[in-house]
């Protein structure tokens, strides 16, 4: 039994006690390339391979088709447990000798993947109590994957005892570069095991039952407990929104504490070089991937686009939460070659689509782009899923277009090193924010997500940079912070954003701000809570709309939809930028949007969703008050401009995610390294990658 679990067990700590102690081992900084092995490729770019799914005699021509395509790395391993263990005890990783040099002779970097996600028959036919029980109290059965319990003690030595052997076998052989921690991890469980940690996570916390109560306010609807054994499991229902809100924080540490039992047994033995993660899937609100990713090397993501004409937009805004985890460069580890299998129209995206989606993955940080899957299995529930390889082992149609974008990696290779993304304002994004609204969402169309995504829109467009970052992250490098729904809010995050605008920076809050605590009970003052004295006005009341509401000020005319708060002033140095017109209602004449100077900076509160034009309009007005300046102003609508930086250079990529030819008025300091740009334009879904020649400036 591991430290953490052994004093769990002796009910010495709780489980919540566990991120904290994790974020002071906080591994040490990845460079800004794939790996920290200094003669491997500075990009990676391949695929998901299964060898135990295929002939050995097979293996050779596979890894040919690999240096074809342009891959210089794959990952195996990730679902081979009853091919490394078929019997308990009996371990069998000689074939995983064999594909791991087969790969090494045709130039590949191994990223190992530990097998936990889907365990072996015998574990679960021998040890059913490893099994994940659902809320309903029904136990999964064997065939799928993830169907283990997160909380199971069992299940976690099994899961340490394979990653150690592997770690063992390979934590030094330089052809394996890195580690991948199970598999897209996320489902909870509400068996017996789950149920005990979550009342010592809940001991942990509050100490004592009293305190509970008082913070979770139990005398509503008589939900005064006497002893910490009485509070339910719960994750959804008519359950107090404190219980619902913890039981989120439940399963950050829960999860936190799987990954790190493996985490840890792989880093006592293997290489310093190789790098640990897991991988994670696009906007996952199962856990706090913040607090998740404090004791691993890098973060990494799963990106897969749902529409053949996929919102560009909201994908960069992915990759920017996925980077803002460790604030370091990340790896894209799947990424879907042409389709997927799981949406109601699972069409292929557009042709030239798979290039550019690489190239925005490389452009928002990515340093890594491999794809899933190399050739569809034989049988199997994800057959269907586009490949590089169809299943007779020829090209599928997407190989040529994935084979482009490989040379063009290789060719900006050097230019790229060691950069990472320039940032020129920063956006607050607060898991506990998106719980506490999701939970109580007043209107049905007030998706957190959404919210989010409609406010990075104008700013992403508008700066071409904006970092994502939690609430608690050091703010002093960027000039304007914008938090578009900073619902839950401590009094230390207050205080953290209070000192940035009084050193200068400029603070922008949108509608439901500082509403809520970290137990998800209202603040004694009104919104936005611990900042209303910062702000120097408060909301006076706040309405979900069912119908549009005008609204006209400094930066014109607008309407607000979905959600609207009346915003009252109460310091005589606060500016109101906009008003509703609202005949006859509530917000008539009412304050929308206000602003104050405080110190060297200031803070704003944008009351109302806007529509996208007004958003627009307010945003470009936000940014040249803080002095925030695109790299390329007036570029066309369609067309992503990002930069990255560093070891004295700067590289620009320019995308076109549009049908049309579009002119992008590149700088004359910028020589193309790869890619297309005739007649100062990009051609649909045209790429083009500068290096600029004023680094030093």
């Amino acid at each position: 039994m591991r430290f953490w679990d052994s004093m769990i067990a002796a009910g010495m700590i709780g489980m919540a006690a566990i991120p904290a102690a994790l974020a002071a081992s906080d591994p040490e900084p990845m460079p800004a390339r794939a790996t920290r092995f200094a003669d491997k490729p500075a990009i990676a770019f391949g695929t998901a391979w299964y060898p135990e799914q295929w002939p050995e005699s097979r293996w050779n021509t596979d890894l040919e088709w690999m240096k074809k395509a342009g891959f210089n790395t794959v990952r195996i391993a990730e679902f081979a447990w009853s091919t490394m263990e078929p019997r308990e005890g009996e371990f069998h990783f000689e074939w995983l000798d064999r594909a791991i040099a087969a790969a090494s002779r045709h130039g590949m970097m191994v990223v190992l993947g530990t097998p936990t996600a889907a365990p072996p028959a015998w574990l679960t036919q021998k040890y059913p109590d490893v099994l994940r029980v659902d809320e309903d109290g029904r136990r999964a059965t064997h065939g799928g994957r993830r169907h283990f319990s997160f909380a199971s003690q069992r299940y976690r030595d099994f899961a340490r005892r394979i990653a150690t052997k592997m770690a063992e076998r390979y934590g030094d052989n330089p052809d394996v570069v890195g580690w991948q921690i199970d598999n897209e991890i996320g489902p909870p469980s509400f068996g017996k095991e789950a149920v005990a940690r979550w009342h010592a996570f809940l001991k942990d916390r509050y100490g004592t039952i009293d305190t509970l109560n008082q913070r979770w306010a139990t005398e509503y609807w008589s939900q005064h407990y006497n002893d910490f054994d009485q509070i339910p499991l719960h994750a959804t229902g008519q359950q107090n929104p404190a219980l619902l809100l913890d039981f989120k924080h439940f399963t950050t540490a829960t999860w936190t504490d799987y990954v790190m039992n493996q985490a840890d047994a792989i880093r006592a033995r293997a290489d310093p070089r190789q790098f640990i993660t897991t991988n994670t899937m696009f906007w996952n609100g199962g856990f706090d991937h913040f607090q998740l990713h404090r004791g691993l090397d890098i973060a990494a993501w799963d990106n897969y686009i749902q529409d053949a004409d996929p919102d560009w937009v909201a994908n960069g805004a992915d990759h920017d939460l996925v980077r803002g985890y460790k604030q370091r460069n990340f790896w894209l580890m799947e990424t879907q070659a042409g389709r997927v299998d799981w949406v109601p129209v699972n069409r292929a995206l557009k042709p030239g689509q798979v290039r550019e989606m690489g190239w925005q993955a490389i452009q928002h940080g990515a340093d890594a782009i491999l794809y899933w899957e190399f050739r569809p299995a034989r049988n199997g529930q994800e057959t269907y899923y586009g490949t590089v390889l169809g299943q007779d082992g020829t090209p599928a149609p997407i190989f040529d277009e994935i084979a482009k974008l490989g040379g063009e990696i290789h060719k900006a290779t050097g230019a790229l090193a060691d950069t990472n993304p320039v940032y020129r304002m920063a956006m607050l994004f607060s898991y506990d924010s998106r719980w506490a609204i999701d939970l109580q969402r007043l209107h049905k169309d007030f998706d957190p997500i959404r919210e989010f995504t409609d406010f990075y829109r104008p700013f992403r467009n508008g700066s071409q940079g904006v970092a994502v970052i939690s609430p608690t992250a050091d703010l002093s490098a960027y000039p304007l912070v914008v938090a578009p729904a900073l619902n839950v809010m401590t009094q230390d995050e207050a205080d953290h954003l209070a000192d940035y605008v009084r050193a200068g920076g400029h603070l922008v809050l949108g509608p439901r701000s500082g509403m809520k605590d970290d137990t998800d009970a209202l603040w004694p003052k009104r919104q936005p809570g611990p900042l209303q004295p910062l702000l120097g006005a408060r909301v006076e009341q706040f309405y979900a709309l069912d119908e549009p509401v005008k609204l006209t000020g400094d930066f014109g005319d607008g309407q607000a939809s979905i959600w609207a708060e009346w915003l009252k002033p109460q310091a005589k140095d606060v500016r109101v930028l906009a008003r509703y017109s609202d005949p006859g209602g509530w917000l008539d004449d009412k304050p929308a949007i206000v602003t104050r100077k405080v110190g060297k900076g200031s803070i704003t509160y944008i009351g109302a969703w806007l529509d996208p034009a007004a958003m627009r309009a307010v945003a470009d007005r936000l940014m040249d008050d803080a002095d925030v300046r695109p790299l390329i102003p007036d570029t066309p609508d369609g067309v992503e401009i990002g930069e990255r930086a560093g070891a004295g250079k700067r590289v620009l990529i320019a995308i076109n995610h549009n049908d049309q030819r579009k002119p992008v008025a590149i700088p004359d300091a910028a020589r193309r390294v790869t890619g297309t740009f005739r007649g100062g334009a990009l051609e649909p879904h045209g790429v083009a990658v500068f290096q600029m020649d004023d680094a030093g400036e």
